[in-house]
């Protein structure tokens, strides 16, 4: 693995593993939670109100997500649904309610921390066919063909292998799977001390791509019948640019066309 590469999966394990330890309120409004990431940004500019939703788990909750991905992608009773990035559970246990007894979720995280917060969860809401599962993206440590949706909300963009990633979502999904993730994507470049800031890729900013080059990866993958089933503009307010940009680079910046932006995409395989 490259060593930026490795890095960046290192502080993204870091991160989330000191967000596991803490609630949805003190996550949204401390950015990250931990005084040991609090250069990173603020949630509550990404993340969608989950609380009328069947399933809902407050203690689930981290407030971590930039979209309802479940909302769009089409679960059925008995399906195999797996979750990429599960944190402590929020989008399994809402994708469980659809799915029913018959069903089963799996969902994957390689933060420690976050898996353990997430079995829990799972053992008070007495959920037998909620499974949470160690493992990285680049890399899962799952069977070729064993599920039939996937979603995926707000963790693509912080996986510096994308490329790698699709192929394995399209390995482990049944013919004719399908997925639905909620992700950051630009329109324009970043400025680079964005782009070369570790902690702000965690933040979910400087990991996201070119919104037409995501969609290409996703081709390539071998995808097709994608769909954007939602999409949004992210606002990043100037207190939390300045503690990476000057004031002269974050006019420039402002002055620019980029655009920072929540999509929710589905495609089958």
């Amino acid at each position: 693995m490259k060593t930026r590469e490795k890095t960046i999966k290192e502080v993204v394990r870091s991160k989330y593993n000191l967000i596991a330890k803490q609630d949805k309120v003190q996550n949204e409004t401390s950015c990250c939670g931990s005084t040991a990431c609090c250069d990173t940004i603020d949630y509550a500019i990404f993340s969608d109100d989950y609380s009328q939703l069947e399933g809902y788990n407050s203690d689930a909750d981290l407030g971590l997500g930039c979209g309802l991905p479940t909302e769009h992608a089409n679960i059925a009773p008995g399906d195999t649904v797996l979750d990429l990035g599960s944190g402590a559970g929020n989008d399994c246990f809402v994708a469980r309610s659809i799915v029913g007894e018959s069903g089963k979720v799996i969902g994957l995280d390689f933060a420690v921390n976050m898996l353990k917060k997430a079995r829990q969860n799972a053992e008070k809401l007495g959920y037998e066919n909620v499974t949470f599962v160690k493992g990285d993206i680049e890399e899962m440590p799952l069977e070729d063909a064993s599920v039939d949706v996937i979603v995926s909300n707000c963790v693509l963009n912080l996986v510096p292998d994308k490329a790698k990633a699709f192929r394995q979502m399209f390995r482990v999904l049944k013919p004719g799977g399908h997925f639905c993730v909620s992700d950051v994507v630009l329109q324009g470049e970043l400025p680079d001390e964005l782009v070369r800031d570790a902690e702000m890729y965690a933040g979910c900013v400087s990991g996201a791509i070119q919104k037409d080059d995501y969609l290409a990866i996703i081709l390539a993958a071998g995808f097709k019948n994608t769909r954007i089933k939602k999409e949004k503009e992210i606002i990043i307010p100037d207190e939390i640019l300045l503690k990476y940009l000057d004031a002269s680079k974050l006019q420039a910046y402002r002055n620019t066309e980029t655009g920072i932006f929540s999509i929710t995409v589905f495609a089958q395989k």
